[in-house]
């Protein structure tokens, strides 16, 4: 792959020029795919050998590899509240996994929080979510009324990959489609390649955001005979099983691939794809290698992960950009091509991207990244190549180069005291502007009975599909 270059972006940014984006044509499209539980090098653009991923290596080799990819937390709900506000999530209390607890209006994405869809649909977008929410159970958190004009997918943290399997209520309720309940009819993760192509291709014509979140990878490790044969040759049982999703997630990749191209709108549809957080080395065998950590953790296996960025018309392809990007960033990014409004009194973290990935010459304009897990027992900062961490709320702290040190082996704290105390004081002032967390995340969550999913009345203006 290439690196971005002047040549690179004198032509993107010449093409540009000549073609304003916003002033003469649509805007663009723009589709979130979300992996769960995703490996760092379990995809063949990150190096992976043992599972073959041909669709999402043709959507890198269609864009760019961002290889200081991160997202916001190291475990599933925290990352996607920070995802859809564009905001650290501590800011507002999201900072664990929401309960099974459809009953209580407290435990979810906060109301007060405006969403990206919300946004982009005030811009005249059409908005869609397929997949995995875990953001809230009770109908007030449901997508349709979080700024999704469609839904269908699982409310919960997880599911079963097929009908008749068993499992906790979370992971057996129905599917939903629009607040309505509605039986799950085939393998899972095929069930939502095929609805996103569905959402794709009859939204041609105007322009559109599509969040298409998998559980795959994601337990339980479950897929179909024939995903299974295509990793037969991996001798780990328990990688085996988790390659044969990451398998199928990239067949359900290539399915909503396959509907951009045939409907013609591949051009002009930016895409973003990453992983929610590290991979769990433990549990599903992952590959997270050079990184140190797996999920939920601070290191960089807990928080580094697989991104790409795809737009045909705009960007360069095969490309690498190696500044710092976080998934706070897709909000920014995308309602600056939208011309969207950002939200009233909710200042946004994350930063529009655009322009640094069109010209090198421009830094991304943010000093810093932050990331706090427990309620502050463990907590990172990145400036530039150096990352401060601290454990055990602050009585272990480490410092590591990143540019030189990658798997954070060599603690440079003590060679670098001004560094150190620098990120320190940072890290100390950012952490002073956020809340405790509003709910703990299941076992320690307030015991009740789980129930099922209430029926959600749908906004006046869904369409009926």
């Amino acid at each position: 792959m290439r690196r971005l270059n002047g040549l690179i972006f004198a032509v993107a940014a010449g093409c540009l020029a000549a073609s304003p984006l916003l002033a003469a044509e649509r805007p663009p499209n723009i589709l979130v795919i979300l992996a769960d539980d995703l490996g760092y090098s379990d995809v063949g653009f990150q190096g992976c050998k043992d599972i073959p991923t041909p669709q999402l290596d043709a959507l890198a080799a269609a864009g760019i590899r961002c290889t200081s990819g991160y997202v916001s937390h190291s475990f599933c709900s925290p990352t996607r509240a920070g995802l859809l506000t564009g905001r650290y999530q501590q800011r507002f209390g999201h900072e664990n996994n929401p309960a099974w607890l459809p009953d209580d209006p407290k435990i979810g994405l906060p109301l007060s929080q405006h969403t990206l869809p919300e946004a982009l649909k005030a811009a005249g977008y059409a908005t869609g979510c397929v997949g995995k929410w875990h953001l809230g159970a009770h109908p007030s958190f449901h997508p349709n009324r979080r700024g999704f004009d469609e839904y269908y997918g699982m409310l919960g943290g997880g599911h079963v990959y097929f009908p008749e399997l068993k499992g906790g209520v979370e992971y057996t309720i129905p599917m939903n489609r629009n607040g309505r309940p509605e039986p799950l009819r085939g393998y899972l993760t095929e069930e939502l390649g095929r609805e996103a192509a569905a959402f794709v291709e009859r939204r041609q014509g105007s322009p559109w955001f599509l969040y298409l979140a998998f559980n795959a990878p994601h337990t339980p490790l479950q897929a179909t005979d024939a995903l299974a044969a295509r990793v037969a040759g991996i001798a780990d049982e328990t990688r085996r099983k988790y390659a044969a999703l990451v398998v199928g997630m990239d067949d359900a990749v290539g399915q909503v691939r396959q509907a951009l191209a045939n409907s013609g709108q591949e051009e002009n549809t930016l895409v973003f794809f990453f992983s929610d957080n590290g991979g769990p080395t433990d549990v599903a065998h992952t590959d997270n290698a050079p990184l140190r950590g797996q999920k939920g953790a601070l290191w960089e296996g807990g928080i580094r992960v697989p991104f790409v960025i795809s737009w045909p018309a705009q960007l360069a392809k095969g490309a690498v950009f190696d500044q710092p990007v976080s998934s706070l960033d897709v909000f920014a990014t995308a309602i600056a091509l939208a011309n969207a409004k950002p939200p009233a009194g909710q200042p946004l973290d994350g930063v529009d991207l655009m322009p640094a990935l069109l010209d090198p010459k421009q830094p991304l304009p943010r000093e810093r990244m932050f990331w706090r897990m427990g309620g502050g027992q463990s907590l990172a900062v990145r400036q530039g190549k150096y990352k401060l961490l601290q454990q055990q709320s602050g009585r272990v702290e480490r410092l590591f180069d990143l540019e030189a040190d990658i798997s954070e082996q060599t603690d440079l704290a003590a060679k670098l005291p001004e560094v150190a105390s620098r990120l320190r004081s940072a890290l100390a002032a950012w952490n002073a502007e956020l809340i405790p967390p509003l709910f703990e995340s299941p076992p320690n969550a307030p015991a009740k009975k789980p129930q099922p999913a209430k029926p959600v009345t749908p906004p006046a203006n869904r369409p009926s599909s």
